[in-house]
């Protein structure tokens, strides 16, 4: 090697070496300041970890002494059992804890709800807690984020005198108002890290001097390695390099370099362009001095990517750096590589841009949209007809509708969307379908198969350009759906790697339409069963006009419902509630909770009573269904029923946690009743209240969920007034007429959650069809009423139940006086059928039982329930009413019409 190289490669150590000491003073350097920060981060975590502890063993003690106390307070036990406990004891509270420095003190009852608490919106509502352990008779401690923050509080039972645990007292502060030592020595430590690590920093500048001192003369055996490692790895990489001084002379060749360039042995130390072989160009720009990047030159051949830069930049001696690198074989495959580029984007693209919604039709017109044009011309995408129904597809390609075209004109002689099509086995489809692989024709006008599928539109695509088509089954989870069609008309027909590339598409886009059939076919099963278990028709009756309306969400189902229930006496129960949450379980929970419904009013309860057993029946249910799975789905509904009376003209309604009724007058106007709002069913232990309205007749009752006032878009008081404005104006509108209204002017688009709405127009059973009798204690005037009730049935023209009702009245009659007290009532009403009722002051039910052959009696109630269509008992405040139906004859079949 020459003197040059020599000098060069001595120079180049010398750099070396100069700057390596100071890479190992900066490692030196890191790694104390590294320590420091590591030793004042432990010393602050520890401080932190101490004061947190003793911070919430501060909060929980004087949390426990404040509950203790206030639990143990005289007369506590008394003001839980009054009437308003929290009138009296909210004051207390109050002053107790400004008394005793902690930030709430909270009185409930043994279901968690609050009587007392300093922000007086949340007395009323549950405790946020834990309060079983309480429940229990143990003092608990617990940390929660409440509706003041983090807070450590205490839960302690109140007793009775007979040591049971008739509510609770709740006392705690939030914790960052305890006083904690980080404050105070946070600093110190702080202050004290600082210094250490400014003695490190500076311990450590004065180590990297005296290192870079050090390490200027190296021992001999150290300096013979390092020009070992240098020779080794310049002439052993796979790129040529060259160094050339500022006189244009070689300096310094490689192995590499001289293969590439085909130089002399004798190339160093010569004049660039004294170099035998060299292409000028390349000669040129190798004593030019000027930087270059990735320049292409020829020389012997190949294709050389040339890099040089100035060797003077940081100081050096003058001169150029170069590198070379063989590019032949890249420039062959950069084409290569360009297209497999532009085919991975394609799929990158396809993978966010198909399968976005849960829609089969949209999904496959994804997948067209994507194609065009940067794969084909145009795209056709043919699905079996059972699967846009969310059924499985058909064994053979017949039945294919064509339910997305794409292309880069619209004038093209493919078939249109929507169309049906029955593809012949010969064709590319059939064959493609049948055998689930793709099919490659890269000549149509050959293709006698497809050709004969429709020779007149054939021709006409053949006419038009379309000379090339990759057939691709949609094949997902081992069920082909349908095809996928690419087209070719202004490129080079397909080729085997774009059959390959087709298949990898419509791989992407085949599970997505298979969710989307699968989501077609839940959706569809869910929204059966939901209408399933809605009423298919209205019962018979003559008490209300009703029309009513539902809307499932856009997505999945809900556990709306509403129903119309006939009582016995004319009267008629409206229904209609809403399910907390979506999908198959609250469907479910919804037919559970309307049957229960219908079971509970066969027994004629009021409203209030009824909405109980219900409020008993979610919380069984909340029970029943926990497990690990259902971990936080708690089943929550609300409801409103009402019970409407034709011969009074009342309405008994009470509700639970649901919208108020609207209530459209005879002249037009909308008013909203005041009706008592109960709590959601399933928290228990809060009743619920009625209210009485007394309406007029040709009134309007409109119930509904909250599906139709409520929108993120706007407030719950602007739905409301909406829904009254929908309603004004129009009082001889019909019930079907109003429901259409008011969707059309509340709900113009379809709704994302389920809409129940029901509209009742009352009607009045009018005064010559009810008859009543006040009836003396005396089983004397029981023949008396048989002859009054024979006088009333011949006026309505019901002579031939004369018999029947007879005796029937007579047992009613006979037990009320004889069983019951005052006072005694009957009332016979002429509707659908005819109904009697017998009313006595009262609380105990016959029951019926089959008397045996040698008893004397018990025979009475057995002869009622086999005349009469049906009968029963209700209870009212005053007593109780027995009740009997007999079927009123059909006049037009007595006549024989």
């Amino acid at each position: 090697m020459s003197d040059a190289s020599v000098r060069f490669r001595r120079l180049a150590w010398r750099t070396v070496i100069g700057k390596s000491p100071r890479s190992v003073a900066g490692q030196v350097f890191l790694l104390q300041v590294a320590l420091v920060v590591l030793l004042v981060l432990g010393a602050v975590l520890a401080l932190f970890l101490q004061s947190k502890r003793d911070t919430t063993a501060e909060a929980k003690r004087r949390s426990i002494a404040v509950a203790e106390a206030f639990a143990h307070a005289p007369g506590l036990v008394q003001t839980l059992q009054g009437p308003d406990p929290s009138r009296v004891l909210q004051p207390l509270t109050e002053r107790a804890r400004k008394s005793a420095g902690v930030d709430f003190i909270v009185v409930m009852d043994t279901h968690g709800i609050r009587y007392t608490h300093p922000m007086p919106s949340r007395i009323g509502k549950r405790f946020v807690g834990t309060i079983e352990p309480s429940l229990a008779g143990k003092v608990y401690t617990e940390s929660v984020h409440g509706p003041l923050g983090h807070e450590v509080q205490a839960t302690v039972p109140v007793d009775d005198s007979r040591g049971r645990v008739v509510g609770l007292v709740s006392a705690g502060l939030k914790v960052k108002h305890v006083t904690s030592e980080l404050n105070r020595q946070l600093p110190i430590i702080l202050a004290a890290g600082c210094g250490a690590l400014l003695v490190s920093t500076s311990g450590t500048a004065l180590v990297g001097r005296r290192l870079r001192r050090q390490t200027h003369s190296l021992a001999p055996d150290e300096m013979t390695r390092m020009y070992e490692h240098h020779d080794t790895v310049l002439h052993s990489v796979r790129e040529g390099v060259l160094i050339i001084g500022a006189d244009g002379r070689l300096l310094l060749v490689n192995d590499e370099a001289r293969r590439l360039l085909e130089l002399p042995a004798d190339a160093e130390g010569r004049n660039v362009r004294e170099l035998p072989g060299l292409e000028p160009a390349t000669a040129g720009l190798l004593v030019s001095g000027r930087p270059a990047s990735d320049e292409v030159h020829f020389a012997k051949g190949r294709l050389l990517a040339v890099n040089q830069r100035p060797t003077d930049g940081a100081g050096g001696p003058g001169g150029t750096v170069v590198t070379l690198r063989d590019s032949t074989e890249l420039q062959a495959v950069s084409g290569r590589a360009e297209a497999a580029r532009e085919r991975l984007e394609l799929l990158y693209d396809a993978g966010l841009s198909v399968g976005t919604t849960l829609d089969v039709v949209r999904t496959a017109d994804e997948l067209a949209r994507v194609a065009v044009p940067r794969f084909a011309d145009f795209v056709t995408v043919d699905l079996a007809d059972a699967v846009l129904h969310g059924e499985e597809p058909a064994p053979t390609a017949t039945e294919m509708r064509r339910v997305a075209v794409r292309g880069i004109g619209d004038d093209h002689p493919l078939y249109e969307q929507g169309r049906l099509i029955d593809f012949l086995p010969s064709t590319p489809q059939a064959r493609g379908y049948d055998a689930g692989r793709s099919e490659l024709v890269t000549d149509l006008a050959g293709a006698e198969g497809w050709r004969a599928q429709d020779p007149e539109r054939t021709r006409q695509i053949l006419e038009y350009g379309i000379h090339s088509l990759i057939a691709a089954p949609i094949r997902a989870r081992g069920v082909v759906l349908g095809m996928a069609n690419f087209w070719r008309s202004k490129r080079e027909p397909f080729d085997d790697e774009e059959l390959s590339l087709a298949e990898e598409l419509v791989a992407r886009a085949a599970v997505s339409i298979d969710n989307a059939r699968r989501y077609t076919r839940e959706h569809a099963l869910a929204v059966t069963l939901q209408r399933s278990l809605l009423p298919r028709a209205l019962p018979e009756q003559s008490a209300l006009d009703v029309g009513y309306r539902y809307l499932p969400a856009q997505s999945g189902v809900s556990g709306d419902w509403f129903d119309v229930i006939p009582l016995p006496g004319g009267r008629v129960a409206l229904a209609v509630g809403d399910v907390v949450g979506h999908g198959l379980h609250a469907a479910a929970t919804m037919g559970r909770l309307r049957t229960a419904v219908h079971n509970f009013s066969t027994l004629d309860l009021p409203p209030d009573e009824l909405l109980q057993h219900l409020d008993d029946l979610v919380g069984r249910i909340d029970q029943d269904e926990a497990c690990p799975e259902t971990a936080g789905e708690i089943v929550g509904a609300t409801c409103l029923y009402a019970i409407y009376d034709p011969v009074t003209r009342r309405c008994v309604m009470a509700r639970a946690g649901h919208p108020a009724p609207a209530l459209v007058r005879p002249d037009g106007s909308v008013t909203f009743p005041d009706l008592p709002a109960g709590p959601p069913l399933g928290l228990g232990g809060l009743p619920f209240r009625t209210a009485e309205l007394e309406l007029d007749e040709d009134s309007q009752l409109v119930l509904y969920t909250d599906g139709l006032i409520e929108d993120r878009r706007r407030d719950l008081d602007e739905g409301m007034e909406m829904l009254r404005r929908a309603l004004a104006g129009h009082p001889g509108r019909s019930p079907e007429e109003t429901c259409g209204a008011v969707l059309e002017q509340l709900l113009p688009e379809r709704p994302k959650d389920d809409v129940a709405l029901l509209v009742a127009r009352t009607r009045v059973l009018p005064a010559d069809r009810v008859a009543d009798w006040d009836v003396p204690r005396d089983p004397a005037a029981v023949s008396g009423m048989r002859g009054a009730v024979s006088a009333k049935l011949d006026e309505w023209g019901l002579s031939e139940l004369g018999f029947g009702m007879e005796l029937v009245l007579s047992e009613l009659i006979t037990n009320a006086i004889r069983y019951g007290s005052d006072p005694v009532h009957v009332r016979l009403i002429h509707d659908r059928t005819l109904i009697c009722e017998v009313a006595d002051g009262s609380s105990t039910s016959p029951h019926l039982r089959y008397a045996a052959t040698t008893d004397e009696g018990g025979r009475g109630l057995f002869l009622v329930s086999q005349l009469s269509e049906r009968w029963g008992t209700r209870y009212t405040p005053h007593g109780k009413v027995i009740w009997a139906e007999l079927t009123v004859p059909d006049l037009g079949a007595l006549l024989g019409e």
